[in-house]
């Protein structure tokens, strides 16, 4: 597992135990067995959907997007802000959003 990826589970375990798994050629976020970030080249991605994504939006926070086969697919993670891992509430706040986002797409 990347250092990053190790700083992320302490940074990001104020919403509980969070596991890495390696995926995508980077990493998966888990929390209670749902995948709520993706880290790709060291840098982290939040799961989103209509009730967080006016958030990134907002903050200008592009989406993950990858090329495969000569066509552009975007998935539902958008970067997460530089800032938010400053602070443990911010990063903790972000961090449950995703995780809100995961439940309602798990339904």
């Amino acid at each position: 597992m990347s250092e990053y990826t190790e700083y992320l589970r302490e940074v990001l375990s104020d919403v509980g135990p969070v596991t890495a798994r390696w995926m995508f050629g980077g990493y998966g976020l888990f929390h209670g067995g749902l995948m709520f970030a993706l880290v790709m080249d060291d840098v982290l991605y939040l799961k989103a959907d209509d009730g967080n994504r006016p958030d990134f939006e907002a903050a200008a926070l592009p989406p993950f997007d990858y090329e495969k086969r000569g066509r552009r697919v975007t998935l539902s993670y958008y970067q997460a802000p530089d800032d938010m891992l400053d602070d443990p509430e911010v990063a903790a706040h972000w961090a449950r959003r995703a995780l809100e986002a995961a439940r309602r797409a798990r339904r």
